[in-house]
């Protein structure tokens, strides 16, 4: 009886196993590079899920391994996995409504102001039925502070010496580097080193985390220390439909830990990742080139209010609210 009574026991321990690994829920995470300060709030929010789930739910975090960066949002929509990062300029056709961030010269001072704006954009109804066509629902932004450009060869100095020079730059960034005579091309991040060392472009477009991460300063010669024509928007989103199969305490796990994954991000970001900044200039060896005030004046008056109103008048041909989504930008820009 009483081995009767062991083999039972041990099988409903095993069965319990069983049950609460059949019950644990794992999501899939769709990002691309390597870890970097881009991604930490993705991986401070899988740190803090777990935790707050005990084990129960977690986010599978891969780097390039599920799908390439310009089909994550592909992915989502088919439930290929679960989560995902991507940028908007990668598709402007996808994703009208958020391109309103990436407009050149609005003026954003500081990732929190970052921050602010872009969640008011993603929880702005005509931005929600946006994503829903791709079945996603926007979670957090990955709020990056204003490009710069590094290049090999001769630096141009002045804005003119721009004219003819090839540079990866997207969405209004790339904008504004043709009304300067350059010659903008779009390529994702992984691309841009190949690119640069084969000559197919001969500057890039980045955040300071990104020039470091994907190599840039390994091969530029130069660097823009103000020409700031805007930046990017990279929203992490997630399949409606698992969101909504989520237990009511995975749920709570879930978006109750972003706001920490946020703040987690910015002090990296401003910390650790823009300390590093200018030691690898130096270190690199690479010039600085800084525009008079003059210039960026006059850059400024050319590109941005043309940029702006095309944005409109494009994106209201496509359904959008384009000139409130515009309004409610440059009207939290203007009263922080």
């Amino acid at each position: 009886m009483k081995l009767n009574f062991l083999k039972y026991t041990i099988a409903s321990c095993l069965s319990l196993v069983l049950v609460s690994e059949a019950v644990a829920t794992e999501w899939n995470v769709s990002l691309w590079g390597t870890r970097r300060a881009f991604t930490e709030h993705v991986e401070k929010l899988a740190e803090l899920v777990n935790e707050k789930t005990g084990g129960e739910f977690q986010l599978n975090i891969s780097y390039g391994g599920l799908s390439n960066n310009r089909e994550n949002l592909d992915g989502i929509s088919i439930g290929a996995f679960e989560m995902a990062q991507f940028c908007a300029g990668y598709h402007y056709d996808k994703n009208p409504s958020i391109t309103v961030l990436e407009l050149p010269f609005l003026g954003v001072t500081s990732l929190e102001q970052e921050v602010e704006i872009s969640q008011a954009v993603y929880q702005h109804p005509a931005t929600v039925e946006d994503l829903a066509r791709w079945n996603a629902t926007l979670l957090m932004p990955s709020p990056l502070p204003q490009y710069n450009i590094a290049g090999v060869g001769e630096g141009p100095r002045t804005l003119s010496e721009f004219e003819g020079l090839a540079v990866r730059a997207t969405g209004g960034i790339g904008q504004a580097m043709k009304t300067i005579g350059a010659v903008p091309t779009s390529m994702s991040a992984t691309e841009v080193r190949q690119a640069l060392d084969s000559g197919v472009v001969s500057a890039v477009a980045f955040a300071p985390h990104a020039h470091m991460s994907f190599g840039t300063v390994e091969s530029a010669r130069w660097w823009t220390t103000n020409l700031n024509p805007g930046t990017v928007n990279c929203p992490v989103v997630v399949n409606t439909d698992a969101l909504n199969a989520l237990s009511d305490n995975e749920r709570d796990a879930l978006l109750g830990s972003v706001e920490e994954a946020l703040a987690y991000y910015l002090t990296y970001y401003n910390d650790q990742t823009m300390a590093q900044w200018g030691p690898v200039l130096d270190e690199k060896g690479i010039e600085r080139i800084t525009y008079t005030e003059e210039e960026l004046a006059a850059f400024r008056e050319a590109v941005a209010a043309p940029a702006a109103q095309s944005w409109i008048e494009e994106n209201i041909a496509r359904g959008l609210p384009a000139q409130e989504l515009y309004d409610l930008v440059v009207s939290m820009i203007a009263g922080s």
